[in-house]
């Protein structure tokens, strides 16, 4: 018997291991929600898979998205980045990078990390959906206008509520899954722990 798994990931395999593996799964770890941010802003305009298949070059190019060190990139390193064939070479987004890995330090050291900024706009608790198919998810909500806004505010770049809500699904601060898609009940549960 196959798993019902959620429509957008049908039929390729890199799609469905991240889709089995990875998205909506409650992230807490700075490091791994600064991959993320960092990806999804690139993705902005353009189909997550084509960021999967870049996220090793991704990774490689942006020192392990160690925000630490990208928050300190010169301009050799950033000049290197624009002619890196392996990432997304759009300049704006490569310099937001950079700008955001300082912003998000700046954030740490109010809130203690960045965990305990993004997920307050929760409370702490993974909103629960239950739709019956993808495409019945929004693109954006309230929440991610706001979350976007207060990034926004805090000098973050490459923020729009699309990005933010895409960023919110693969973090696991909402259960996106197909109500029957075999992860969501995992999913549920993990957010339970």
């Amino acid at each position: 018997m196959t798993k019902h798994r959620c429509g957008w990931c049908v039929g390729d395999s890199l799609y469905e291991a991240y889709h089995d593996q990875e998205w909506g799964v409650p992230l807490k770890d700075d490091n791994k929600l600064f991959e993320f941010l960092l990806l999804e802003t690139f993705q902005a305009g353009l189909s997550w898979i084509t960021i999967l298949r870049k996220r090793e070059n991704f990774s490689a190019a942006f020192d392990q998205f160690d925000y630490k060190k990208i928050a300190a990139y010169d301009q050799d390193k950033i000049a290197a980045l624009r002619n890196d064939a392996g990432i997304i070479r759009n300049r704006l987004k490569i310099d937001s990078a950079v700008a955001n890995a300082q912003r998000f330090q700046d954030i740490q050291k109010e809130f203690g990390s960045f965990s305990n900024y993004i997920w307050g706009f929760v409370d702490h608790t993974p909103i629960q959906h239950h739709y019956a198919h993808y495409s019945d998810a929004p693109a954006n909500t309230a929440l991610s206008d706001k979350i976007s806004k207060d990034l926004k505010k805090r000098g973050f770049k490459f923020v729009g509520s699309t990005v933010i809500y895409a960023t919110m699904q693969a973090i696991g601060m909402v259960n996106d899954h197909e109500r029957d898609c075999f992860r969501h009940q995992q999913v549920k549960e993990l957010s339970l722990l």
